[in-house]
């Protein structure tokens, strides 16, 4: 959990409960104040694709808003699938995924109900029917959070689309 002083403990409010007004005299490391979103798509701008996660319910609208007066080129994300609905109503054109921990029976019966495309999906539930099943039907999958070469071998052997890591440097340099 993040914290409006930065460190557990040192403030009992999540970021996400702490008005921007107070959360932008906040320092990250360096003196660098927390950048909002817009900033950060603007940084970004065509470099890169960014995918956005969105963890907090009713806020979709802002978050689209931010999306679409930018020039990034972006992706929406979220465990709480109703986001993913949320998102593609109010703006169908954008990519749009689904992260699961658990291995479903039907593993592509919630990119169907959202109108999701990418089914990001924890690594330790993958498997080459998984990767089979959404494909099938158009959609990507993306493990997370996959953090060694024997996870990154497997995943590229059986089709997925992406790996999420914390080590991409090592999965860079690794070229399975």
């Amino acid at each position: 959990m993040l914290y409006a002083g930065g460190v557990p403990g040192s403030d009992p409010t999540p970021i996400s409960g702490t008005p921007f007004d107070r959360l932008k005299d906040h320092r990250l490391t360096a003196g660098v104040s927390i950048p909002t979103l817009a900033q950060t798509l603007d940084v970004i701008g065509t470099r890169a694709v960014v995918f956005v996660e969105i963890k907090a319910r009713a806020i979709e609208p802002h978050v689209v808003r931010c999306i679409r007066e930018s020039r990034a080129d972006c992706a929406v994300h979220s465990f709480d699938h109703r986001i993913v609905t949320n998102v593609k109503k109010i703006f169908p054109a954008i990519r749009c995924g689904v992260l699961q921990v658990a291995r479903h029976v039907d593993p592509v019966a919630s990119l169907r109900a959202t109108g999701a495309e990418d089914l990001w999906q924890n690594v330790e539930y993958i498997d080459e029917d998984m990767v089979g099943q959404a494909h099938a039907i158009g959609a990507r999958v993306i493990a997370w959070t996959a953090n060694d070469i024997a996870q990154w071998s497997f995943l590229r052997a059986i089709g997925v689309d992406g790996i999420c890591t914390d080590r991409i440097g090592e999965l860079t340099a690794a070229a399975c």
